[in-house]
């Protein structure tokens, strides 16, 4: 008979200090998916300093730089090499607002350069042949003319939209209150597009919906042919369908379209402070990929049209 393997031991010190790391996460306001992920990350640690009889407060620069090396080794790319490293500093921080160490090592440690890919966007006319080419002779066309006018509209990502409620939303004022990551609440303006294909859904489509469903009382702004709250796949499956009926470029998710919302914004003059309160992003440095997409396009038409470029 094969023998089962145990899964690596974590010490009681360490599994305590993680529970805390967790229960700080929650108060913060974290996701279940971005906690999953800290968690992953710091177990590694966690198993690796266990092996070696050490604690969290134990663990030195030079111990965390000897671990840093080993994963490095095992074939991670620099882009989840340094979310791991982004990970035990964020754990690191809570015990050091603890006062349980005095600095927080994990600080000096080198995150590595990573090649960032500029985000796909569409262009002006594409999303026009997007958004104008999805029918509203149904109830589910009606949503999803709704739900992807208010994507580009306000740069929402797939998680927001699908949590947005009726309560959301403000239409007299057209405008959409969007809870976003770490528990940060924006207020977005709704354009008149997006508001017109709204009031449509609300008045037409959703009460279809609604009555299809076993919850009539349901808040949620968007709803399955079930009459349920949607997920983040039946956004990125109801996107596929209407690129491939509007004839736009394959390989745009609804992510694709907040790039865009942010791309077309500072295309049209807005400034970078503006456009990172809209998007929603805690840094401004999130925020400025798009600068260098706008760069990436016009360094391509500079080539096509200097006669010495």
């Amino acid at each position: 008979m094969t023998a089962i393997s145990s899964p690596p031991a974590v010490s009681d010190a360490w599994e305590f200090d993680l529970d805390r790391f967790d229960l700080a996460l929650r108060r913060r306001g974290l996701s279940d998916a971005t906690r999953k992920a800290y968690a992953s990350d710091l177990t590694q640690l966690a198993v690796w300093a266990s092996e070696r009889e050490l604690d969290a407060t134990q663990l030195d620069l030079k111990d965390l730089r000897r671990y840093a090396q080993e994963i490095s080794r095992e074939g991670l790319k620099a882009s989840s090499l340094a979310r791991k490293l982004a990970s035990i500093r964020s754990f690191y921080d809570t015990l050091l607002e603890r006062g349980e160490v005095t600095q927080n090592v994990a600080e000096l440690i080198t995150t590595p350069k990573q090649a960032r890919d500029l985000p796909r966007v569409l262009n002006a006319s594409e999303v026009v042949r997007l958004l104008d080419g999805i029918p509203t002779a149904t109830a589910l066309q009606m949503r999803d003319r709704a739900m992807f006018e208010l994507t580009y509209a306000c740069g929402l990502r797939a998680g927001e939209l699908i949590q947005l409620t009726l309560s959301s939303v403000d239409l007299d004022e057209e405008q959409v209150r969007v809870e976003g990551k770490g528990g940060r609440t924006r207020i977005v303006p709704v354009g008149e597009h997006a508001a017109r294909s709204l009031r449509r859904y609300l008045d037409r489509g959703r009460p279809q919906l609604l009555g299809a469903g076993d919850d009539r009382q349901t808040t949620c702004l968007f709803l399955t042919k079930s009459g349920h709250g949607l997920q983040p796949s039946d956004v990125r499956r109801r996107l596929e369908i209407c690129l491939r009926s509007a004839g736009v470029a394959a390989g745009i998710s609804p992510h694709s379209l907040r790039h865009s919302f942010a791309t077309h914004l500072l295309n049209g003059g807005a400034d970078l402070r503006s456009v990172q309160e809209l998007l929603g992003h805690r840094s401004i440095s999130a925020t400025q990929i798009y600068t260098r997409v706008e760069s990436a396009r016009l360094r391509v038409q500079y080539g096509k049209a200097h006669p010495r470029a």
